[in-house]
């Protein structure tokens, strides 16, 4: 029998996993935990053989618990987490598994044979160690938008980043430009630069942003400013205080970030 710890912050993801795990003749729930504090004392309470543990709560997440526990804790350990497929490259060790939110159950059924095929084969502590710190180079990276929601007529609609050619600011809202489009969202312009990735995106004004792979020219404007020819025949001015942004454009420096 295999004696099973859940650990996430979101009620909703835990029952979900239960009424899966219940599928499975082998596995027993002894215990769910909503945060790292009380993860911690259960596990050194009941010592379960297998633990899910989600990687990002409030508090001490998922990897601060690992690092806590994996010295002295040999059961076995599935990670629980909403990433993409970059930061899951990490979990490719023998005795560990990951599930990707959401996730199957045939995934599961997968995760779960891994762990009673290596039940035997205990981890070493240079190998979760090894995992830890790749955890940690992944998350210390700064992650961009992919998608952006919009509403439109009562409906979502998600816009891909790459397809953006510029956002405006109007205020406490921005207007995007995608595809020939316009889109309206409640967010600022200076809350949606630090989320976009400036190896393509470029703030040219303080109203607006631009996907740098959609500028088509920079030209001369008047009294020694330039202003930007979109790909789509837009012309857009070129603040002459953003200095970054020309060198940026032109290839002469790259981005910080």
């Amino acid at each position: 029998m295999i004696r099973a710890l859940i650990v996430d912050d979101e009620p909703l993801a835990r029952r979900a996993l239960v009424r899966m795990l219940q599928e499975h003749n082998d596995v027993l729930v002894l215990a769910e935990a909503g945060d790292g504090d009380s993860a911690i004392e259960e596990i050194e309470r009941s010592h379960p053989d297998l633990v899910f543990l989600d990687i990002r709560m409030p508090g001490q997440d998922g990897l601060g618990i690992a690092r806590q526990l994996f010295r002295k804790y040999r059961g076995a350990l599935i990670f629980v987490t909403a990433h993409d497929s970059h930061a899951l490259q990490a979990f490719d060790l023998n005795a560990l598994d990951y599930l990707l939110k959401p996730f199957t159950r045939e995934r599961l059924a997968q995760a779960l044979a891994r762990v009673r095929d290596r039940a035997a084969q205990p981890v070493s502590a240079e190998s979760l160690e090894r995992l830890l710190t790749t955890l940690r180079e992944q998350h210390s990276q700064p992650r961009y938008l992919e998608r952006i929601p919009a509403n439109r007529n009562g409906r979502i609609h998600l816009i891909s980043v790459a397809s953006i050619d510029r956002i405006d600011a109007m205020g406490n809202y921005a207007q995007i430009h995608a595809r020939g489009e316009r889109h309206e969202i409640r967010e600022t312009l200076q809350s949606l630069e630090k989320k976009l990735d400036p190896a393509c995106f470029v703030r040219v004004h303080r109203s607006t942003i631009v996907n740098m792979d959609f500028v088509r020219e920079i030209q001369t404007w008047f009294r020694g400013g330039h202003q930007l020819l979109m790909k789509d025949g837009a012309l857009v001015r070129l603040s002459r205080y953003q200095t970054d942004a020309v060198e940026r454009l032109t290839g002469r420096r790259r981005s910080s970030g």
